[in-house]
């Protein structure tokens, strides 16, 4: 459910159930026996036996059923009731930027500040900008955009506080791509998944080594991104994503931005409180 919810992130909820790093170790596992697969076949068989299938398949077969099941629903909200979404939305996301900030290491971070700050404020400069030209509902995008995007947007799997679906939403192939997963249009769902497996593979462990030694910098550059990107939720913009004043409806979207605040304030509260499991030698 969280994959289909701009806003609230897959990273997050594993790490509320207590699931992340293993499941980010037997990514890393995946990606090793596939490798190995093309380099070494004769190899394979004993890399593939080590990989956490116990977990992988579980999540893999959830995931698949949800987003076939939920597709049509967050389809069809996204399009007849987009302002209120992207109300919605934007509390969550606005709520959700405190997830990599809390992340930070307060130690570190008095030793980064004057780096941490400003790669912040630029990163969330940069998303403000560029989500103006890209935030406008992509009616008929290209295949090449579609795989792009998907190669982009997989990789919030494996980064608390950021959502993939967010990121589709930002550049206007939410709705596209929800929408074919609804209506089962083959095509775009194979380039979907194919651009997602290659941003797993190019992506996936140079964002884990940036989180192993540039842990705050790279939190405070996703924090900066969330925070720019808010330009593409606000409820008031034309088609083509100009911004406008409110409207007659502010209280009722206050309401709303509240409430997905509120929505994510639980999850980030049920992470903090609920109890940690022990970690594996692994």
């Amino acid at each position: 459910m969280a994959e289909l919810v701009p806003g609230v992130s897959g990273g997050t909820v594993a790490l509320v159930v207590g699931i992340y790093e293993r499941a980010l170790f037997a990514g890393n596992q995946l990606l090793s026996a596939a490798k190995t697969a093309v380099t070494h076949p004769k190899a394979a068989k004993e890399k593939l036996a080590a990989v956490d299938w116990w977990l992988i398949i579980p999540v893999a077969v959830g995931m698949i059923l949800t987003i076939f099941a939920m597709a049509g629903v967050m389809h069809n909200f996204v399009e007849h009731h987009t302002a209120v979404a992207r109300a919605l939305f934007l509390g969550m996301v606005a709520m959700s930027i405190l997830v990599p900030i809390q992340m930070v290491d307060r130690a570190e971070l008095r030793s980064k500040a004057l780096v941490a700050w400003p790669s912040l404020f630029l990163a969330a400069a940069i998303t403000f900008w560029g989500t103006g030209f890209t935030s406008a509902e992509q009616k008929d995008p290209s295949l090449l955009i579609i795989f792009c995007a998907a190669a982009v947007a997989i990789c919030a799997l494996v980064l608390p506080g950021i959502s993939g679906s967010f990121f589709l939403l930002a550049v206007g192939l939410y709705a596209p791509v929800i929408g074919a997963i609804k209506d089962r249009d083959l095509t775009i769902m194979v380039v979907f998944v194919l651009g997602a497996m290659t941003g797993i593979a190019l992506f996936i462990r140079f964002l884990d080594y940036l989180l192993s030694k540039h842990r705050t910098i790279t939190l405070f550059v996703m924090a900066g991104l969330m925070l720019g990107s808010l330009r593409a939720l606000w409820p008031w913009q034309t088609a083509d994503a100009d911004l406008l004043a409110p409207g007659d409806d502010l209280v009722k979207m206050v309401g709303f931005m509240l409430l997905g605040a509120a929505i994510v304030a639980i999850t980030i509260l049920a992470e903090k409180y609920a109890p940690k499991s022990a970690a594996t030698d692994e």
